[in-house]
Order: structure tokens, then sequence, then C-alpha cells
């Protein structure tokens, strides 16, 4: 006859210590505290790879099987914003960098960084606004940069009109101040992309005081080792309809509408870090007048 009360197993965790673990493990050593460890190991390595440069555009470009010039660069030193002024060789002007968006998170995440490193290493003081239009209007570019111009913070004293999709690469391109007027950093000459001598776009510095001259680098040659340009068309096609007149009406100068014209609505202001690079965004409620300009709508 067998016993009535089976004799319970002796499981592996039991007598104070696993059998599964390595006798080399102190004897109050659990599953649950190696759980733990692995948590606390798993959460060190995202923090270090966050605050680390791995996330430099050229180890980007080299992952997709582009070539970058040059051996990728360490992390500069960063001197925080309030100590630039305590540095003489950062000069005097403060660059406004606005970055007209609508859901371009990709190339969001790799700009905002890249731009970052960039002007730090040509010590230009410098903050970047992401104009994030969250209407239901179509997408609107120039009222957008006129929007982050009234919003830009008062300490700074000139303008970068920026797309999210164009990356400097050449470090000769003069991001400082435009003593001269309006300066096209990213010339038809220059753009990798449009070539034609009528452009006038991508990037566009202007002090806040003089909108009249324009003014085109010189001393580069070829873009395509001077831009990066990360739009891919047949992924993320760009609205080009035209609505009602906006055929005709688009080749006019509108000398009514402007900067002191624009109708928006800051809906929310959020300061970001992206891979170690401060960023505000501006979510953007745009108004528009359907009977003077119909084509605002999708319709």
């Amino acid at each position: 006859m067998f016993p009535s009360r089976r004799k319970a197993a002796q499981l592996p965790w039991e007598d104070g210590r696993s059998r599964l673990l390595p006798s080399s493990l102190p004897r109050k050593c659990s599953v649950f505290h190696l759980f733990v460890a692995c948590l606390l190991l798993g959460f060190l390595s995202l923090l270090w790879l966050q605050l680390s440069c791995s996330g430099d555009v050229a180890w980007a470009a080299r992952g997709q099987g582009q070539e970058t010039p040059g051996p990728p660069r360490a992390c500069p030193p960063e001197p925080p914003p309030e100590h630039w002024e305590e540095d003489p060789s950062w000069g005097p002007h403060r660059l406004a960098v606005l970055v007209p968006f609508r859901e371009r998170f990709e190339e969001l995440l790799v700009f905002v960084p890249h731009m970052h490193r960039f002007l730090i290493r040509k010590k230009i003081p410098h903050h970047i606004y992401v104009l994030n239009q969250v209407d239901h209007f179509r997408f609107n570019r120039a009222a957008l940069i006129n929007v982050g111009f009234l919003e830009s913070n008062n300490s700074t004293d000139y303008i970068a009109m920026h797309d999210v999709d164009l990356l400097p690469l050449n470090e000769e391109l003069d991001y400082g101040f435009p003593e001269a007027g309006p300066f096209h950093v990213s010339s038809p000459e220059l753009h990798p992309l449009y070539h034609y001598k009528t452009y006038v776009g991508g990037i566009l510095l202007l002090s806040k005081q003089h909108y009249q001259l324009l003014f085109r680098p010189s001393g580069i040659t070829t873009g395509y080792k001077t831009f990066r340009h990360l739009h891919d068309p047949a992924w993320r096609k760009r609205d080009q309809k035209r609505i009602a007149a906006q055929k005709q009406e688009q080749f006019k100068v509108d000398r009514e509408g402007g900067l002191n014209t624009v109708k928006y609505r800051v809906d929310t202001r959020t300061a970001l870090s992206v891979g170690g690079a401060p960023c505000t965004v501006l979510n953007i409620m745009l108004d528009c007048d359907k009977a003077a300009t119909p084509w605002c709508t999708f319709g």
C-alpha cells in the first residue's frame, strides 16, 4: 500500500538558496534580486546611450551604408546656456533656429542633435524652435516661420529659417550673424537637390532688423558634401496640390499678408531634449480666411 500523504518535493529555491544559481553567489541572493539587478543594468545602458555621441549623424549615415567624410567626432564640451555670455569666444549674438514641422518625427530625431552639435562646434549660441502645426489646415511653412519669429525669445537677435530634412555637413558653412543682410546658406549651387537659380529656401539667415538684401555663401563648390537631404519622396510625398486660383496667386507678391497679419494660437510650449540636445516645441494652431485663401483647406 502507498502512504496516504505524499512527501512534498523539495523545490530548488528552498533552504535559503537556489540550486540553479552559481555557488559563488551569496546565500541570500534570489531570482528576484537578479531580476532587479538586470533591470538596473538595462536602465544604466539606456542612459549611457542617451548621453553618448552615438546618435551623431555620421554614425547614422554609416549604418545606412552611406559614406561620411572624416572620422567620427567626439562629444564637444558644451557649456550651459547661461555661461555662453561669459565666454567671449562664443560671440555676442544668439541664433533662433526656426523649424517648420508636421509629422516628420524620423527626420526630427536626427536633425535636433545634429544641428545642436554642429552649432556647438562653431561656438554659436543658439536655441532650436520646432514649429509644429497641429490644426487641420494644409501645411503653411511661411506662416509657421512668422509665428516662430514672433515667439522666439528676446535673447535671440537673428533667426535661421531651417528645413528639418536638410543637415549641414561642411564645417565651412557660415551660421554666424548676417551683418550685411539676409544670407542664403543653402543656395542653389550648394543644395543637393534644388539647383534652379531662383530657389530661395532650405536655410536662410536673417537678423531681426532687415529683410531686403540676400547674400549667398562663397568658397564652397558642391552641395553633395555640404548638406545631407533626408527627405524620401517615395515614403513621404509633399503636398503640391494647387486649389482654385492658388496656381496664379503663388507667383504674385503678397503686400498685405505676412508677419503683422498672421493669426494663430500657441496651444502648448514644451521644452524637450532630443538625443541630449535641448529644443522647444510649439504646438501652433493657425487661422485661415477661407474666403481670401480657399486653398488652405484640403477640400
